[in-house]
């Protein structure tokens, strides 16, 4: 069996065009224009480049980014004091903290202090609630990819068993709520779970965010399994000898689970370009939420 491949880059392409055809018509027919604030502290080298590349996402579908860029050493008061200044504002329609943040700063207190109406991505404590009783949310990013890349394999869920590798709050625990949310029934493994081999086996569609490279092997799943990979992990060129270039690897051995899966996303060019797609859906159904108007249905 050699597995078909989850192209993400397409796939996100496509709810991109979505998105930008919808921002559009928003922006002629109703003359909002949504607008979102991509918050960065400090100078990490991957969230600089993340933080890039959503807002360069953003000027492409027509919204405004309305980025704020802060040094490392800046206060946990001073960064609140910019939350507030950013929840009352009206045309800041959506508000991301890019995380990690500063050691100084509490990244719970900052999450809980946005408008959960403007939090698109999906961490406010309230939203995380509505997420898992049920109710209608703003959901984290990555764990709404997953599903639908998951859906261009499945047409429908129902039913399914669904294997979810990690329990983090950004990734694991929320996108077990959205597969239960689709009537599949979802077992979360850890790093306590008895035979974690076994219960992967089990799995009609498994979902990994561990965090930990290649870490789920190929002779780990059933024959004809979707998998979602949700890691990225820089690890040493071939051989892993000094001086050699790097190389970004998933949590899946990928060849390996290539060689038993019937569908697997690839990493890079899976998982990732969803999340930043997702994002500007987020912010789209944010801004039509605050304004009164019926959000588009087209993922």
């Amino acid at each position: 069996m050699t597995a078909r491949i989850i192209d993400g880059k397409t796939i996100s392409a496509d709810l991109r065009g979505k998105v930008t055809d919808a921002v559009h018509r928003l922006r002629r027919d109703r003359g909002v224009v949504p607008g979102i604030a991509v918050v960065l502290v400090g100078d990490n080298p991957a969230s600089e480049v993340y933080v890039r590349n959503k807002s360069k996402a953003v000027a492409e579908s027509g919204m405004r980014a309305l980025d704020r860029k802060l040094p490392a050493t800046t206060s946990e008061a001073d960064l609140l004091a910019l939350i507030a200044e950013l929840n009352a504002d009206e045309k800041v329609n959506g508000i991301l903290v890019q995380l990690p943040l500063p050691k100084q700063i509490d990244a719970q207190k900052v999450i809980a202090a946005l408008n959960p109406a403007k939090d698109v991505d999906g961490f406010h404590p309230l939203n995380a609630g509505r997420l898992a009783i049920g109710q209608p949310a703003l959901v984290p990013c990555t764990p709404l990819g997953c599903v639908l890349l998951a859906k261009t394999v499945h047409s429908s869920l129902v039913g399914m068993e669904a294997v979810v590798v990690g329990r983090s709050n950004i990734v694991g625990k929320p996108v077990a709520q959205l597969l239960l949310a689709e009537n599949a029934t979802v077992t979360i493994c850890h790093s306590k779970t008895r035979d974690l081999p076994e219960v992967c086996r089990r799995a009609d569609l498994l979902i990994a965010a561990i965090g930990n490279p290649e870490f789920v092997r190929g002779h780990w799943l059933k024959p004809g399994v979707t998998v979602i990979d949700v890691g990225i992990n820089r690890v040493p060129g071939a051989g892993g000898k000094e001086g050699q270039k790097s190389r970004i690897v998933g949590d899946v051995a990928f060849v390996e689970a290539s060689a038993v899966a019937a569908a697997i996303t690839p990493v890079p060019g899976g998982v990732g370009p969803m999340t930043i797609a997702c994002l500007l859906l987020n912010t789209l159904q944010a801004t039509c939420a605050q304004n009164g108007f019926s959000a588009p249905q087209f993922a």
